[in-house]
Formats: C-alpha cells, structure tokens, sequence
C-alpha cells in the first residue's frame, strides 16, 4: 500500500485534487473552475458530465505527480453538499442539469409544504427545514417537471456529488459504478430519518423520489470501493459532505468544538455529540460523521451568500478588480460611514430562511466612497455570523470558540472583525484547506492508516488566535445598524 492520500475536493465553483502526506503536508493540488448555468433568476445549474471530466483530469495530474496509483494509500472525497444529480445507470450519462444547492426553483414548492403544516413533521424526522436549499425539494421537482427522469423507469439513478463521482470512478466498461452515498450527504436530502440513518418511506413518498433510484447509505469511513482509472487499483476510503468535512479538519472532536467556512456561503457547525439534536431557533441538525455504523451529530447555521458576494461585486458590479484588495479597501476607511449590505442575493439562510428576500444596499450618503461599500460587504460576514450566533446560544450551544477556515478568511481583517463583533477568539489554522483535510483525515482512517479520527486529527497542525478588541459600544452600534438593515430586507 501507498503512504499517500489523495483528496478529491469538488465545490460549487471549481473542482480540485489534493495529495496529502500522513502528516498533513500538502504535497500540491490541480484545480479547474466548474461552469455556473443560470437559465433563470433564482435557477443554477451545473453539467454533471463538466464536473466529472475536470475532476478526473484533476486527479490523473496528481495521481502522477505522485509518482503513480502505488503511491496512493486510498482516495478521500469531500463535495458541495444538496446539489442532485440524476444519470442513466445504463449509460452512466447525465439525464439533466444537475441542481446546485443555491437554486430557488422550489421557492413555491416549500411555501405550499409550510402552509399546509409539514415542517414541524419534517423537521422532527430529519432536523432540516423546507427550504429549496435541500435535495429532496429539487428531486420533487424535477420529478414533476423534466419526463425523461420518469421515462428512465428503473434506468434511473439519483444522487449527491459524491454519489456520481463514486459511480464514475468506480463503473467499469459495460458495468455499473457503486452507487452509495456517505450518512453526511443523506442527511442533507430531507429523505433520510436523522435517528435511523435510513431512507425514509413518508419522505421518499412526500417528495415523489424513487427509492430504487437512491443510493446505499454507508459510513464516513471504510473500503467502498476501488478505482482502477489511473493506472493501478486505488481503494476509495473517505466521503463527506464539504462542511462535516472541514470541521472533522478542524479537528472539532468534542461536543461544543465549532468551526465556521466562508467558502461560497458561509456555514457554522458544531459538535453535538451522539444523540440527535433539535433546534428551536430553525438551526439544523445534521450527523456530522457515521463510523463503524454510529453517528455523531451536529448543530448548523447556513448562510447562502459569503465569498459569492465578493465575486458578485467583482465580476457583476465592477466594483473590485480582485478580491484580495478588499482588504486595503476596508482598512482605508474607520468605519461602514453607515452603509450595510445585506446579501441576500440568494434569499436569506439561518436563522431567517426567507428564500425569496432580496439583497439591500441602505444607509447611503453622498460622503459613501466605493471602500465604504467594499467595507460594508465585508462586515456582513460578521454581523450573519452573530444573528448565527445568538441563535446557537438560545439553543444551549452558544460558542466560546471559533474556529475559521475557507477562502475568505485570508484576509486577515474579516478574521480580526468576526472576533471583535462575536466577542470570541477566533482560530484561523494556517494551513486553510481544512474541507480537504478532513477528507483525507478520513480516507486515512478508511484505509487503516490511522486508528481513529483522534489520531488523525494531528494534520491538523497550528494555527493564529485573533482575540476580540473593539469597544463594546461600537460594536453594539454596529449590530443595531445591521439588524434595522436585515428587518428592511424581511419587511419587504
């Protein structure tokens, strides 16, 4: 067996291949970008078949630099989580756009489900909300809208990033891949009973899903499966949802240990130990890891608009030319000059989960310069994080830590600025790919590597602590500018 760990990271907008020394050094990676298709406002979009192709060419490069298959020790794979995607297990060929996490297409759809009284039920089943966020309301309604699905009969196959990359890596010439899926995926789905870690008949049936299209729900960690598409066999060993990811990378063990990733949106989790727990400040609950058949759970908070909004501004606006000179940008000005940026560009997530609010830029002046916007983007990492926050506490799972991590939090300023508006320190690792890392802490178990995810958990390595500073009256001025800000939004 090999002694490396390579790690298949495949997120919203780019897809990478890591390759990993037990240690935790990073030996290098090959990313490509992903292509976002928005026929529609509200709609996005992926090409499952995109995907796929820019994963393998990623991970054929490193499975090289690596000095060939020998040299793996089992692959990890982490991915956006509720992204759905439905092919052919005949061909192993897409039969429709996969529907990204972001879509709001099933808007009407969950107003409908509320109204009539099915979210208490669905919650307590599954700990998840009715919101188009989650897989199982993009199944109804692709079930309902696109025919060829139904056409497919028992041709049909349905399931999250991970479950169509394990098929594509595992399918062989006139053979069918595996089609299973990791306890973190399916929790993300509204099919699966968050106690039993089993596809649900009521859900199967509430949201028209065909259960012999699901995949075999599986454990975290374990041998599921060989690739031999490189060369040589390569046990497949570790699979989980990005965020369940990170966190186990951030080494957040314990019942209580949180970390937050600004990624494309921004989501917090932490540790809930091994009874499942229930929210009720409209957090979810979702199991963060299943090994040997037990599930450790977690408390989460989703905010759908994060880095997403620094390319918005960058791409869409203009207003940036990069988005590391945010940070200049911010730093030139004291303060927001009385501007808030509420960033629901996609609805808003926890603790609102108002799906078809819409982003407001308010409290503008003549005095406001293009930094006091950039400025006012950035402080809205903090200011969700601490609506998140609140919510967690009234929960009984307020944070005395911080762990961050994603590409946002570079920036040493959103860093600085999430400690003082939480009141918290905050840890930033410095090495930063922790939904990678957890990954490969995983596949490192899988594969035997590791005894334990506590022995794993020393990839993690060290990290830089930014401990609150500002002044307890103006960071309470800030929060009730940003709270008028995000009634506004609401209100209309």
């Amino acid at each position: 067996m090999g002694e490396l760990l390579l790690v298949i990271d495949e997120g919203t907008t780019s897809t990478r291949a890591m390759l990993f020394e037990p240690s935790g050094k990073c030996l290098g990676w090959q990313a490509a970008e992903l292509t976002q298709h928005y026929p529609a406002p509200g709609l996005v979009e992926h090409d499952a078949a995109e995907i796929w192709e820019r994963t393998r060419a990623c991970a054929a490069t490193m499975v090289e630099k690596a000095g060939g298959a020998d040299a793996i020790a089992a692959i990890g794979i982490t991915n956006q989580r509720e992204t759905i995607v439905f092919w052919d297990k005949t061909t192993g060929e897409p039969l429709a756009p996969a529907i990204v996490w972001q879509d709001r297409r099933t808007a009407a759809m969950c107003r409908e489900w509320r109204e009539a009284g099915e979210e208490p039920g669905v919650q307590a089943r599954t700990g998840l909300l009715l919101d188009p966020y989650f897989s199982g309301t993009k199944i109804a309604w692709a079930m309902a809208n696109w025919p060829q699905l139904r056409e497919a009969g028992d041709r049909l196959a349905i399931g999250t990033i991970e479950s169509w990359l394990v098929w594509k890596l595992t399918a062989k010439e006139n053979r069918g891949g595996l089609h299973v899926t990791d306890a973190t995926n399916a929790s993300r789905t509204l099919l699966m009973g968050l106690g039993s870690g089993g596809w649900s008949d009521g859900l199967l049936a509430m949201f028209s899903a065909p259960r012999d299209a699901l995949p075999e729900i599986v454990d975290c960690a374990g041998r599921f499966g060989t690739t031999s598409l490189f060369g040589g066999a390569i046990p497949i060993c570790g699979l989980a949802g990005d965020q369940q990811a990170a966190t186990i990378g951030q080494a957040c063990l314990a019942r209580g240990e949180t970390k937050a990733t600004y990624g494309t949106g921004a989501f917090i989790l932490a540790n809930a130990g091994t009874a499942p727990p229930s929210s009720k400040n409209r957090l979810l609950a979702t199991v963060l890891w299943q090994l040997g058949g037990r599930r450790t759970y977690a408390i989460e908070g989703a905010v759908f608009v994060a880095g997403s909004l620094i390319q918005w501004l960058r791409d869409s606006v203009g207003l940036i030319a990069t988005a590391p000179e945010t940070e200049a940008l911010a730093r030139s000005v004291l303060d927001n000059g009385g501007a808030y940026l509420v960033p629901a560009l996609s609805g808003l997530g926890a603790p609102w989960w108002e799906p078809e609010a819409r982003a407001a830029l308010t409290g503008l002046s003549f005095a406001t310069t293009r930094a006091h916007i950039v400025r006012a983007a950035l402080e809205a990492m903090a200011h969700q994080s601490h609506d998140l926050k609140q919510a967690f506490w009234a929960d009984g799972a307020d944070w005395a830590r911080l762990r961050i991590d994603g590409g946002m939090v570079a920036n040493d300023w959103i860093a600085r600025d999430l400690a003082d508006i939480l009141g918290i320190p905050v840890d930033r690792p410095d090495f930063a790919e922790t939904t990678a890392l957890g990954a490969a802490m995983l596949a490192g178990v899988g594969c035997g590597m590791f005894a334990g995810l506590e022995e794993a958990a020393a990839m993690r390595g060290t990290g830089t602590v930014f401990e609150p500073g500002l002044d307890v009256s103006a960071r309470e001025a800030r929060l009730q500018g940003w709270k008028h800000a995000v009634e506004g939004v609401i209100r209309s």
